[in-house]
């Protein structure tokens, strides 16, 4: 050992000797990291006997209820029908019998290029954001995460309402404007206010609403800035393009939405996110929001998927390939 090696390990165990504290906490950190460690390591198991619990517990109730995923089966077969659509595929004809049988999507033949099976239950999984309460009933597959996925098409909903407001009110009022410091944070918290717990009944009275606060705040800013203020027909048209957000099909929602959807497909998409390259354009506003709910979006879907893939795949495979072989290799891809 060279002497000055020596002499610092020399003054590194005197001052560990001389300091007992400093000992236990280095231990008590060791413990820790061993602690983690070993969760970390654990977990991956513990998932996989949820999962085959899980799987069990649904196989039980399915040997009891032969029918129990016709809802599934229709889910699944609308977003084949859109994918088929999306890629020009020829029409699909009903294959399948029972109450789930009208409008079912089939190959025309084995040779037929098909869509590939996990991109038809994205599709699904991403429909599950457009669900219209009380129109149509849940799929059972789905049924124990109904309630957390509610909430996350709840606050998309709201998110995309917030980001075509702010983005409606800076066509209007520049850059320069929405460029001064706060006034943004402000527009955005008034709105999510007076959008919070918002039934879609009610949301063309809270955007009338939301129309007179964004005016007041727009007018402050133009008093402290020293810039006119708005003309009478220019604040009419403020008010009523933010009034028009109400309508789904508003020009403005529409291509929000679709940015918004977009992005959160990454997240269930297993090599999405590592796909991802700049945040979309006119989302900057709510970034730190729908990055919360994409992580959250995705952790429920990429669960749904590890338990319930062998039923997709058994449902999806007859749809898309009625006239193969049950056990034979179709050489589609998997989950």
């Amino acid at each position: 050992m060279e002497p000055n090696t020596a002499f610092t390990a020399a003054l590194n165990l005197q001052f560990t000797v001389s300091h007992p504290r400093e000992i236990f906490r280095v231990l008590g950190l060791m413990k820790m990291d061993m602690l983690n460690f070993t969760i970390q390591s654990l977990r991956t198991h513990l998932q996989d006997h949820i999962v085959q619990y899980e799987q069990k517990k649904f196989q039980q109730l399915l040997d009891k209820l032969p029918n129990s995923l016709d809802h599934t089966r229709e889910w699944l077969c609308k977003a084949a029908a859109e994918v088929s659509a999306s890629s020009s595929q020829p029409p699909p004809h009903p294959t399948v019998s029972g109450s789930a049988a009208t409008h079912l999507p089939g190959a025309a033949s084995s040779s037929t290029t098909v869509p590939s099976l996990g991109s038809v239950l994205n599709r699904g999984y991403m429909n599950l954001l457009c669900w219209e309460p009380g129109q149509k009933e849940y799929p059972e597959t789905l049924l124990m995460d109904q309630a957390r996925l509610q909430e996350v098409q709840a606050q998309v909903n709201q998110l995309t309402i917030i980001a075509a407001v702010l983005l409606v009110t800076s066509g209007m009022c520049g850059s320069t404007l929405c460029g001064s410091p706060g006034i943004v944070a402000r527009l955005k918290r008034v709105t999510k206010v007076l959008l919070e717990g918002l039934s879609c009944t009610r949301c063309e009275e809270a955007l009338e609403d939301v129309g007179d606060q964004v005016l007041q705040e727009v007018s402050r800013t133009l008093s402290q800035l020293g810039y006119p203020a708005f003309t009478t027909d220019k604040c009419a048209s403020l008010k009523g393009q933010i009034k028009s957000i109400a309508d789904k099909g508003n020009a403005v929602r529409h291509v929000i939405e679709q940015r918004i959807h977009s992005f959160l497909s990454l997240f269930i998409s297993p090599d999405g996110l590592n796909s991802q390259k700049d945040f979309p354009k006119g989302l900057d506003t709510i970034q730190e929001e729908l990055l919360e709910v994409g992580h959250r979006f995705g952790s429920v879907i990429q669960h749904n998927r590890q338990l319930f893939a062998p039923y997709y795949s058994g449902i999806l495979k007859k749809v898309l390939l009625p006239d193969a072989e049950p056990d034979s290799d179709t050489g589609m891809d998997s989950f």
